[in-house]
């Protein structure tokens, strides 16, 4: 490490090194690299071989990631290009994760800071995807819509480079790690049909429901009449697209409404939410579970399929990257939570199933296709919203390997009488 410091001529490539130094300090063995703009590497530690390297740009990349060293911070250093991630970029979030729970002495901190200050301000690009910047109250109805649409708006092409042929925009379910993606997400939606015990005639109820895929493929396979509401309007025509290429028109349709506008109790036989779930927010959860109970028939089946946060590990404070650039006003909470409110809203808890590998195998053929398609991505779009979803999908796709977040398929029953309707075991869901 001394030997490095010396052999560079570039002053700012050794503050680098000291700030490196100091926030490493207590890191454990360490087996990845830093590369600076001169050239100059730093580690990894004797005898180990870098997993990954830090690449840094350029002298305003370190105060840009470390002052004032939030998550944020780091995360728009990414995507603005002060650095880079050479090799296995999912690992890199070993760093990220130690960084964020790091506890520095006053001592240290001080002297980071001091070394930062000597540093260049960052430039920052005036062209691409800005951060989102929604107005009014928390999950108001048009609040809600704007977020929505700060995610889907990019374009329906964009989302076609690197999801499936049906743009499932959901956790895959695989029999074998090296399935591949399309019959995953086939395979997913014939799960939650098997789940909700599809018959034909049954009306189902898709809540955030994308691009249409499931009504389409519950339609289609089952027979079901099926509905799905969406908040993005480029979604429901694509999807309205799709129905009507299917001919489908006369038992499928897709519209542009909020769960709170809906007011058919007692119209549906079944309701699925995949991937929409994390985006009610807490406040509202006894509304959402409260609206889908009297949604549903006596006797019906609600499949809700959602993100949730860890009870156990902690969180620093932020600000979050998410939040600013991927899914403003996102809000995950355990499943314990999620399952009590669901009871106090009167459902039963028939089961519950964590995904939790298959969305990490789901996140690795995104980021895979993303990176196979990414010159078609940044002519859709442009670099920085590339940079954006190439962080977003490595960072959700370490936390699913580490288990700081989950994703959980919950099957919830309006009673009738005492009696669920349910068979006695699951056999027909594997037939």
């Amino acid at each position: 490490m001394a030997a490095a410091i010396a052999l560079t001529p570039d002053r700012s490539v050794r503050t680098g090194i000291l700030i490196f130094q100091t926030l490493l300090a207590d890191f454990p063995p360490r087996n990845f690299a830093v590369r600076f703009w001169d050239g100059t590497t730093w580690g990894p530690e004797s005898g180990k071989e870098a997993v990954f390297t830090l690449v840094i740009h350029r002298p305003g990349s370190l105060r840009a990631m470390f002052l004032p060293g939030s998550n944020l911070a780091v995360g728009e250093a990414y995507i603005y290009g002060d650095f880079d991630v050479e090799g296995d970029f999912e690992s890199a979030f070993v760093l990220e994760q130690y960084l964020s729970g790091r506890r520095l002495s006053t001592a240290d901190k001080l002297r980071c800071v001091r070394h930062l200050r000597t540093l260049p301000l960052p430039e920052r690009p005036s062209a691409g995807r800005s951060a989102a910047k929604l107005s009014g109250s928390l999950h108001s109805l048009s609040r809600d819509r704007d977020a929505v649409g700060y995610h889907y708006d990019i374009s329906n092409d964009f989302y076609a480079l690197w999801l499936d042929r049906r743009m499932v925009y959901s956790t895959a379910y695989f029999t074998d790690p090296t399935d591949d993606l399309d019959t995953a997400q086939e395979r997913k939606l014939d799960y939650i049909c098997r789940k909700l015990r599809l018959r034909p005639g049954d009306r189902l109820l898709d809540i955030g429901c994308g691009w249409g895929g499931l009504v389409i493929y519950a339609a289609k396979t089952r027979g079901a009449e099926t509905v799905g509401i969406t908040l993005n309007r480029s979604q429901a025509k694509l999807a309205t697209e799709r129905i009507r290429e299917a001919g489908l028109a006369d038992c499928c349709r897709v519209e542009v409404r909020d769960y709170r506008e809906m007011d058919e109790w007692g119209g549906f036989d079944k309701i699925a939410s995949v991937g929409m779930f994390e985006h009610v927010g807490k406040s509202l959860l006894r509304e959402y579970f409260g609206r889908a109970f009297r949604m549903m028939k006596p006797g019906g089946v609600f499949l809700n399929h959602g993100i949730a946060a860890s009870a156990t590990q902690p969180t620093d404070s932020g600000p979050y990257f998410a939040d600013h650039y991927v899914f403003p006003d996102g809000d995950l909470v355990p499943v314990s939570d999620t399952l009590r409110l669901a009871e106090l809203c009167g459902f039963e808890v028939r089961d519950v199933e964590s995904l939790r590998e298959h969305y990490l195998l789901t996140l690795r053929h995104w980021v895979r296709r993303l990176a196979a398609r990414y010159e078609e991505a940044r002519r859709t779009t442009d670099e920085v919203t590339c940079r954006i979803f190439r962080l977003y999908l490595h960072a959700a796709a370490y936390r699913f390997r580490v288990g700081a977040t989950n994703v959980y398929q919950s099957l919830l029953v309006k009673p009738e009488g005492g009696r669920s309707g349910l068979p006695l075991t699951r056999a027909d869901w594997y037939a």
